[in-house]
């Protein structure tokens, strides 16, 4: 049996997106049963130097939707960013998985071989479909949601293993 790039793509994503959802919604939860502004989670960071939870999430998004784009040689939507509440960020998860959830399997039917480029500052990379998955794609896209679940938990949000993995 063949395995399909829409299988570990599109369908990686929104799994783990949804995953995020949840890790959000406790965050917020988190915020308001001790009674705290919950912007100071939004705004938080692991080190000063890193971005903050925001940025991740929309990091996050953003590899997803835009590297199964590119991968099925669609034009990705472009959201702004511009989210600074739990709520905000919640409503951009959930136009991501929408919009995933869009991407046609048969979309993505050759794309291992399929020629992507992604603009990095001042340069272009280069990568065939299946590489571009394996090799930037995804671990851009696990950094980011791990570092959103990180901070979170850094900060006294209780978050476990099944929250990130959503359990078996």
């Amino acid at each position: 049996m063949k395995i399909s790039l829409h299988a570990f793509s599109v369908q990686i994503y929104t799994n783990t997106l949804g995953h995020l959802s949840g890790v959000l919604e406790k965050g917020l939860a988190h915020a308001t049963a001790r009674k705290f502004e919950p912007g100071v989670l939004v705004n938080a960071r692991l080190a000063p130097d890193m971005l903050p939870l925001s940025r991740q999430v929309q990091i996050a998004c953003d590899m997803a939707k835009n590297s199964a784009s590119r991968l099925a040689g669609l034009e990705p939507p472009r959201f702004e960013d511009t989210e600074q509440t739990f709520e905000e960020l919640l409503a951009r998860v959930a136009r991501t998985i929408d919009y995933l959830k869009g991407v046609p399997a048969s979309a993505l039917e050759g794309a291992e071989d399929r020629d992507i480029k992604v603009p990095a500052r001042e340069r272009t990379l280069q990568f065939k479909g299946l590489e571009f998955l394996q090799r930037f794609a995804l671990p851009n896209f696990f950094f980011h949601v791990t570092t959103a679940y990180d901070i979170l938990r850094h900060n006294g949000v209780e978050l476990g293993k099944r929250d990130f993995t959503g359990g078996f």
